[in-house]
């Protein structure tokens, strides 16, 4: 067993949930689960297991001070904090966690997304993630989207193997939740709009990415996400991942950044919104 702690926010999460702990379970010292006064039996089924404690805590409207909460509410005793959500599963640590230096004080995962059981090997993987810290070296950045875990001192280092973000809901769960993602992607473009803001304590593929989102948010709406689906699905290969690549590229690819376009496009109808150009 690891010298480590695990976090893992949920809300109605009990198809999922007991798939989590048991893969994580093995390896970590103590499990954090902050239900969002969960309506099902997400809490109940936490509490089977001894070694994993539920703190309740109101959703505040954003992932990053949820997550913060936890790490400045949970007596967390262990040298580790791993960020886990409940949909996910890692692997790999038990053999090179413990023989890391101690400069180094933070660990990135490429996530592997599996999308209608199929695995999306391309269009954007692999995404690589610091999910996995030294207790009191890391926050969760304050962001509407796209949060990032950023060290306040030492280095990262990346492992070699994949977790795994594998949703079981069906396609409508996964449309109302990009609904309701959207305004907050709208509200992160347009805070880009209004000043790109320089990251600190992020990795640098974090970085590239964030430099990326600048340029899109600075594209003519509609277009920006046609092209980024031509990109995704012709260019990085997308195509190869058969009919459910298809529906992942276009539906996360452009349905949903259209959504944010059309929202944008919206309020400046209304006199309200940034313009990109």
């Amino acid at each position: 067993m690891l010298d480590l702690s695990v976090i893992i926010l949920a809300k109605n999460e009990e198809l999922h949930i007991r798939r989590c702990l048991e893969n994580i379970l093995p390896a970590a010292k103590e499990v954090f689960v902050i239900d969002c006064f969960s309506t099902d039996n997400t809490a109940a089924i936490c509490r089977e297991y001894p070694r994993v404690q539920v703190l309740q805590h109101e959703w505040p409207g954003l992932y990053a001070p949820q997550f913060n909460w936890a790490l400045d509410h949970c007596p967390i005793t262990t040298a580790w904090v791993l960020r886990l959500d409940a949909d996910e599963a890692l692997e790999e640590m038990k053999e090179k966690l413990p023989a890391l230096p101690p400069d180094v004080t933070g660990v990135i995962h490429k996530r592997r997304h599996i999308f209608l059981g199929r695995w999306m090997k391309h269009g954007v993987y692999p995404v690589k993630l610091l999910r996995l810290f030294r207790h009191g070296a890391a926050r969760c950045e304050q962001r509407h989207m796209d949060e990032h875990m950023e060290l306040s001192r030492g280095r990262a280092v990346e492992f070699e193997h994949d977790f795994v973000d594998e949703n079981l809901n069906g396609l409508g769960w996964w449309a109302h939740k990009h609904v309701d993602y959207s305004a907050r992607e709208l509200a992160d473009l347009e805070d880009i709009l209004s000043s790109a803001a320089a990251d600190s304590g992020i990795n640098g593929q974090a970085e590239r990415k964030r430099a990326m989102k600048e340029r899109y948010a600075r594209q003519p709406l509609f277009w920006r996400s046609f092209a980024y689906f031509c990109y995704r699905y012709f260019l990085k290969l997308g195509f190869l991942d058969g009919r459910e690549g298809f529906l992942w590229h276009f539906m996360q690819g452009w349905w949903y950044r259209t959504l944010v376009d059309a929202r944008q496009f919206e309020k400046q109808k209304k006199g309200s919104g940034k313009t990109a150009r």
